[in-house]
Formats: C-alpha cells, sequence, structure tokens
C-alpha cells in the first residue's frame, strides 16, 4: 500500500480553520489526485454517523449516548426529539441514520441503535420514523423493523450500518458481537449482511428465503465486524469489516455469499492463535483489499461528486487506529489500495455533502476528538 506522509493538521483551538493537506509523494501523484484543505467546523459529543437531507443542506448526526440533531452549516445544530432509548456504553449505542430514498415525499428516516435485553444482553436494532420539522424537529411513529436475534452478552460488534441498494431494498450490517461462531449459523442473524424491504418485511427472491425464519433475512454471512456500508453507482455493494488482530476486509458483497469469519481471516487471534488464510479455503469469498496490521476502518462511502473529479467511483472510508482517511481504487468489480491520507485522528465516519465536498467526524475518546470536519480542494 502506498502510504502518503501528509502535512499535520494545526487547528485552531476555537473556531473555523483550514489546512491544506497535500495528497502523494510524488509530483505525478500530487498531479492525479490534488490536495485538500481540512475546515473546523463543529463539535460534537461522541458522534458516531451522519447523513444530508436529499435536496437539502441540512444533516442529521448521531451521537452514541443517544441524541440526534439537525445541523447545517449556517445554523446551529438542534436536538431531534422523539429518539429511543438506547443502551449506551462500551460500542453500544445510537448508531447509523439514512433517509429514505423518497425523503422528498414520505420524510422517513431509517436509524439504528442497541436496546437491552434481559439477563444483561443487548442488541442492534433498525427503526423508521417521519422527520417533522414544524414546531422544531422530531421523530414521529417511530418503530422498530428488525432486530438482531438472538440478544447477547457483551457491548461490542453491532455494525448496525444501514444502506438503501438503488432498486429501494433496505441492508443492514449485523456484527458477530465478539461471539466467533454465529457468523456461520443461518439459524442466527449476527455476523451477516441482511436485505429486507423498505417495511421491514423479507423479499421473496432473498437467497435462503426458503429457509424461513431468520435465514430468510439473509444476504451473505461469515463477517466478524461492519462498520461501512456503501452502493456504488453501477448497483454493486461494498462493505468493510474489521478483522481480528489484523486482516481488515474490503469486500464487494455478493448474493448468498460466506465470507469465511471465523473459519478463516487474513488476520489472527488477539491470543496469538493463528486463523487459517483465505486462500487456504477457497470456498469462502475473499476480500477484495485487506490490513494487515489493522488499520479499523469506520464510515464509506462510494464518492460520486463533481468536487474530487478523480475519485470519482472510489471508496472512501475512515480508519480509527489507523487515524487516516483512506481512498480504494474501484474498477468494476475490482478493488485496490489507494491513498491513505494521514489525519492524525480517528476517522469515525465519511459523508458526501450536496455540493460534492466530504465531511468526516471525528471519533472522541475520553473527552478527546468528536470533530466535524470538510475537505475542499486547495484553492478551490
Amino acid at each position: 500500500m502506498r502510504l502518503h506522509i501528509l502535512a499535520a493538521l494545526i487547528l485552531a483551538g476555537c473556531g473555523v480553520s483550514n489546512d491544506p493537506i497535500l495528497g502523494g509523494n510524488s509530483a505525478s501523484a500530487q498531479a492525479d489526485r490534488p490536495g485538500f484543505e481540512v475546515q473546523e467546523l463543529a463539535q460534537f459529543k461522541e458522534p458516531w454517523a451522519m447523513a444530508f437531507l436529499p435536496g437539502t443542506n441540512q444533516a442529521l448526526i448521531t451521537e452514541k449516548a443517544g441524541r440526534l440533531l439537525l445541523w447545517s452549516e449556517d445554523s446551529a445544530a438542534v436536538e431531534v426529539a422523539g429518539t429511543p432509548k438506547v443502551d449506551y456504553g462500551g460500542q453500544g449505542g445510537l448508531g447509523d441514520i439514512v433517509p429514505h430514498p423518497d425523503f422528498a415525499r414520505n420524510r422517513l428516516v431509517y436509524l439504528s441503535w442497541v436496546e437491552a435485553g434481559e439477563n444483561d444482553t443487548r442488541g442492534a436494532v433498525v427503526g423508521r420514523a417521519r422527520l417533522a420539522t414544524d414546531g422544531g424537529p422530531r421523530l414521529d411513529g417511530l418503530a422498530v423493523i428488525w432486530r438482531q436475534d438472538p440478544k447477547v452478552t457483551g457491548r461490542g460488534h453491532y455494525s448496525h450500518r444501514i444502506a438503501f441498494a438503488p432498486d429501494g431494498h433496505l441492508f443492514i450490517t449485523s456484527g458477530e458481537r465478539q461471539k466467533f461462531t454465529p457468523a456461520q449459523d443461518m439459524n442466527q442473524n449476527l455476523g451477516k449482511v441482511i436485505r429486507l424491504t423498505d417495511t421491514g418485511d423479507v423479499p421473496k427472491d432473498n437467497p435462503f428465503a426458503t429457509q424461513g425464519a431468520i435465514a430468510s433475512q439473509i444476504w451473505s454471512l461469515g463477517h466478524r465486524n461492519l462498520l461501512g456500508i456503501a452502493f456504488a453507482p453501477d448497483g454493486r455493494l461494498w462493505t468493510h469489516e474489521m478483522g481480528p488482530k489484523g486482516g481488515d476486509e474490503v469486500n464487494l458483497i455478493e448474493r448468498g455469499s460466506n465470507y469465511g469469519y471465523p473459519i478463516v481471516s487474513n488476520g489472527s487471534h488477539y491470543d496469538g492463535k493463528d486463523i487459517p488464510d483465505h486462500d487456504s479455503r477457497p470456498e469462502f469469498n475473499a476480500p477484495e483489499v485487506w490490513w494487515n496490521p489493522a488499520i479499523s476502518p469506520a464510515g464509506m462511502i462510494v464518492y460520486s461528486g463533481g468536487m474530487f473529479p478523480a475519485w470519482q467511483g472510489d471508496i472512501l472510508m475512515g480508519a480509527l487506529s489507523g487515524q487516516a482517511l483512506i481512498r480504494v481504487d474501484v474498477d468494476g468489480a475490482r478493488a485496490a489500495k489507494g491513498d491513505q491520507w494521514d489525519m492524525d485522528r480517528r476517522i469515525r465516519e465519511v459523508e458526501q455533502g450536496p455540493d460534492g465536498s466530504v465531511y468526516l467526524l471525528e471519533d472522541e475518546r475520553n473527552g478527546v476528538g468528536g470533530k466535524l470536519l470538510k475537505l475542499a480542494p486547495v484553492g478551490g
């Protein structure tokens, strides 16, 4: 992987700051990948996800402890009422937020969160509600349309990212909750990519629909912790997931395919025990791109804007432990490592703005971080 060493971010202690970041380590690379500047726009408390509302310059931003905020660059963020009670702790809380493809007509938004169960168990859920703005923003008629099943102990690997396909189907990433074996168990929806209708029903053409029950929801299996999901303009579905100790992956998701975890991984167990690599078991779908050591991928878009034309059709993803913004070069069904820009901060979320600019949410730990950043071309 080409690692591009970039100028360090020097951000002012308050207000908006601009900092040019030059991509590439050669003249030709800089010509192909123009520089960008980073603007610090706002501060949030443990921000997790962000989505612009179609046809507006407003975005919804989730905070892990349970707040949902309506934000735009020209006004202060306003808290949205009617959010669910979340089970906050560890990796759990309020998660993803995505508008319905026909939001302009139906005002529906979809959000994920973690809810508590019996006997110290918990699991991710996805719900939908109408976003009303009269008298202040609020969620009306919030209803759960999907749940992780079963709920289990622990507070990690919920995944619960959401994406709509071009044909309107709803896709959900469901982590294996650090329990390993559920990823291969068709009687559990943990460690899977889920495909539903926009109402939460199971499509009749799902690959395992005839098996009924939980199996009917499943689109692909053998996953670990999927914190990024996005459709390319050609309709292909891409995800990334955290490997164990190393072995972070970008995958092209195919109908009914098994991606092998925990039987195979290009990483190892945290206690040092080996896991067979993907090439040892060709019956499993191997990643298109992988990293070792780990970068801890989070957030993901397939860029389609005009502000950075050289990135069109490529994956942009954040890195938590890697403290980077990463571009994966996509050509149809093929993918390869592209640029890795050192951001000197944990990047939780990547989002594309209406004008083609790129927004990043910085992860917050121990009261440090949590900024909303905007990328714009140098001199743009």
